[in-house]
């Protein structure tokens, strides 16, 4: 059984910092590419950031250019990261970790998927 846990949310102020944590449990790890998904009320899920098996990582366009997201994954503890900075209320969503055998960008491509975990930036 695969399973994807969240953790790392809450509610912070405009500018603050969070890292999320992804842990992984009957996942061939290095097999797998890991994604962050966002989903906001009324929005539809869109993709964040990935990492590959070896390290490689994308950063959605939207976020890229802000510089704020960074990505990270660690293999020892079969658990992958998401560090946010500078958090504005547009950040706002459930943020969902998911896996895939190759690093997609579509929700759709992605085998599973955890129960989410709630960021909240206040103005």
């Amino acid at each position: 059984q695969v399973q994807l846990a969240e953790s790392g949310g809450g509610l912070v102020q405009a500018g603050d910092s969070l890292r999320l944590s992804c842990a992984a449990s009957g996942l061939p790890w290095r097999g797998y590419a890991l994604g962050w998904f966002r989903q906001a009320p009324g929005k539809e899920r869109e993709f964040v950031a990935g990492i590959n098996s070896r390290g490689g990582s994308i950063i959605s366009y939207t976020e890229s250019e802000k510089g704020r997201f960074t990505i990270s994954r660690d293999n020892v503890k079969d658990t992958v990261y998401l560090q946010m900075n500078s958090l504005k209320p547009e950040d706002t969503a459930v943020y969902y970790c998911a896996a895939a055998r190759q690093l997609y960008q579509k929700r759709e491509e992605y085998d599973f998927w955890g129960q989410g975990t709630q960021v909240t930036v206040s103005s």
